[in-house]
């Protein structure tokens, strides 16, 4: 539901998210309370002594005062347990609940601090007596720091710009003050979400570069979240909401309802062929993240492994540039590709903002010039990512309406530069001329990849790109499809960056919405229920849901009352089209997409699942939805794309009668 309102602003939390530390308050309050209790009654023969008068009537108004906050939490959790998240009639006392609960601060403040200066007087009295209220007052004073700690974490800085909608609703604004309304919010959020953004960058440095990404990565979180009222644990709700229901369609799905968008029986012809270069080609991608991903995979015996060549002198024919620890990379490097020092051409850990790190080598098992490009592995990937917005790209080729993401241009724009203005794609070639180019990625790697190759496919056209896992939100259509003939990319099960753009954020904020509106159960029943399906499994078919009609077709808050000032742009009907933002327009992945699916089930808690995967050639339109599931980030991780590319490959190569159709199966060990 939308926050709450204290103290005539809005708070990052709602009337129904206080079950959990209600209950967790209560649990050690009444254990406080029994301690206190058993205390008084077993050592109250031992107060008279001086001072015990005042250790007396401590501990008894201590009881009684804990007694009140125990009732006062008690009721606070009861309300917060009503209604639904959409339906906060049933809580509507809950602000005047939580009133009283922060006026019962200021007594037990009080009492804490007159309880240790007494203490502190040195009253002659039983020892434990006085450890004892010693042991109160540190408790007062742990339970009245959180709750200082809980406040900070929910204070929303927009939160006294939030004006209350008007009896009659949102939707009855005249346009021009909703206009005006949502504006305003908007741009009070982006100044809001850069000083975030700064703050949490502080070490990233502040050059022109860096500052239009904190610009462009504000206006991003402020076009996206400034126009609901949605407070994180909705959100959480919402999600495990469609995950459910996710599952529920899916296991209700009849296989005459599966649309394939398969491609044509040429293309099927070179699968295998094209999962064997993906396969060779992954470990370049996986040698540019240097020695984190290596000894991450290899977390007992990676350091034995390259720990002599993090200190052996740098002794090279190449121009190898990078930062620190250049050895410890390129010891990785070497042990993840099984090349030799001499294959390397080109090595740079550089790492700003729109500069991505990159490698370049000669591959002589596949007679090619590897350039690899690093994926997001530092703060400022992160702000290159979050340049989402798309701004043209001068290609040599007669393709029209060329459109890229807004960072991985940029970041591919200086690869290009180093690669040509450097002269290291010369130097390679002038080793191997008859080599050709191949360039490689994974996740920003994958998208700056992509763009490199088009950007090079004029002077080099043989080049070929293997784009692992790359985001969904990079090529305009017209780039998109001429891609095709020269991008590859590879996607595995759920992953959510290859299905990521801010069309598909708008479209995932809109299935929340919907879920929400239209839920039938109390926030914290979804929640437990999540936390349960996820650790055990169940039967998704039980949503608290009634999307289809039933009981809860008019909900006392739809919709349009979780947005703020009511969006315009904003589509309510699950059919309509949405409205991308200008500088967001719809984009796509790059090139042919291989998809391996996990298909079957495998147990939750095997420590090694056994898991089947189905390999086909697949539409772009098939990762047209962000799918929830608990490996919709794991499935992203490039050593579990390996271990899956190992496995494909090996069994396909072992199986020499099995079928070479898209739908094909093989045993993941």
């Amino acid at each position: 539901m939308p926050g709450m309102v204290l103290f005539g602003r809005r708070w990052a939390i709602a009337s129904d998210d206080l079950v959990f530390p209600g209950v967790f308050e209560l649990f050690v309050r009444v254990l406080w309370w029994i301690g206190i209790l058993t205390l008084y009654l077993m050592h109250r023969g031992k107060l008279d002594c001086p001072g015990g008068v005042l250790l007396s009537s401590y501990l008894i108004v201590l009881i009684i005062l804990l007694a009140v906050i125990i009732c006062t939490v008690s009721a606070i959790v009861c309300v917060s347990m009503k209604g639904t998240i959409c339906n906060p009639g049933p809580r509507k006392s809950m602000s005047k609940l939580l009133y009283v609960r922060l006026a019962l601060f200021l007594p037990e403040m009080v009492w804490a601090s007159l309880g240790a200066a007494w203490i502190e007087d040195g009253v002659q009295c039983d020892r434990t007596v006085g450890n004892g209220i010693i042991a109160t007052v540190a408790v007062s004073w742990i339970i009245i720091a959180s709750t200082v700690v809980t406040i900070v974490i929910v204070f929303d800085p927009l939160g006294g710009k939030m004006a209350p909608y008007p009896p009659a609703g949102p939707h009855h604004l005249d346009s021009c003050e909703s206009s005006q309304l949502l504006n305003g919010l908007k741009t009070a959020a982006t100044s809001v979400w850069e000083t975030r953004i700064k703050f949490l960058c502080c070490c990233v440095g502040k050059d022109d570069r860096t500052r239009v990404a904190f610009s462009s990565t504000a206006e991003l979180f402020s076009t996206y979240f400034s126009d609901t009222d949605l407070v994180p644990s909705d959100i959480a709700a919402g999600l495990a909401l469609l995950h459910q229901q996710q599952d529920s369609i899916r296991n209700n799905q009849e296989p005459d309802e599966v649309v394939s968008h398969s491609p044509g029986p040429s293309q099927e012809a070179d699968l295998d062929a094209e999962l064997e270069n993906c396969h060779h080609y992954m470990q370049f991608a996986a040698a540019a993240y240097g020695w984190p991903l290596y000894i991450y995979r290899n977390p007992f015996t990676g350091l034995c492994r390259i720990g002599g060549d993090c200190f052996r002198s740098r002794t090279t024919d190449y121009d190898l540039v990078g930062g620190d620890q250049l050895n410890c990379h390129f010891g990785s490097i070497l042990q993840t590709t099984g090349l030799q020092y001499r294959d390397f051409i080109h090595v740079s850990f550089h790492d700003k903002v729109y500069e991505l790190p990159f490698l370049v080598a000669l591959d002589h098992r596949k007679e090619s010039v590897v350039v690899a490009v690093r994926g997001t592995m530092s703060l400022q990937d992160i702000l290159t990512d979050l340049s989402a917005e798309s701004e043209p790209v001068d290609l040599e080729c007669e393709v029209q309406d060329c459109w890229a993401h807004k960072g991985i241009s940029q970041a591919a724009r200086y690869v290009y530069r180093r690669l040509i203005n450097d002269g290291i794609l010369s130097q390679a070639f002038s080793i191997a001329p008859e080599y050709r180019l191949v360039i490689v990625g994974h996740s920003l790697g994958a998208g700056a990849a992509a763009l490199l190759t088009i950007m090079l496919r004029s002077p080099y056209p043989r080049v070929r790109c293997y784009a692992f896992s790359p985001p969904r939100g990079l090529l305009s259509k017209s780039l998109y499809e001429y891609s095709k003939t020269f991008i590859v990319s590879l996607v595995l099960g759920k992953d959510v960056i290859p299905r990521l753009s801010v069309t598909n954020l708008e479209d995932l904020k809109r299935r929340i919405l919907r879920v929400i509106a239209h839920c039938n159960k109390p926030k914290y029943k979804i929640l437990l229920r999540a936390c349960w399906y996820e650790l055990f499994g169940g039967h998704p078919e039980d949503l608290p849901t009634e999307l289809d009609g039933g009981d809860l077709t008019q909900p006392l808050l739809g919709e349009r009352s979780l947005l703020a000032h009511g969006s315009p742009a904003y589509s309510f009907s699950s059919d309509s089209p949405l409205e991308s933002p200008t500088k967001y327009p719809p984009l796509y992945p790059p090139g042919r997409i291989i998809h391996l699916e996990e298909v079957g089930t495998s147990g939750r808690f095997s420590c090694y699942p056994a898991a089947r995967y189905s390999v086909k050639w697949s539409h772009e339109s098939e990762f047209s939805k962000i799918l929830i599931g608990p490996k919709m980030l794991t499935d992203h991780m490039p050593d579990i794309l390996m271990r899956a590319l190992d496995s494909v490959v090996s069994d396909r190569a072992a199986c020499v009668s099995c079928p070479t159709q898209g739908g094909s199966s093989v045993e993941v060990a």
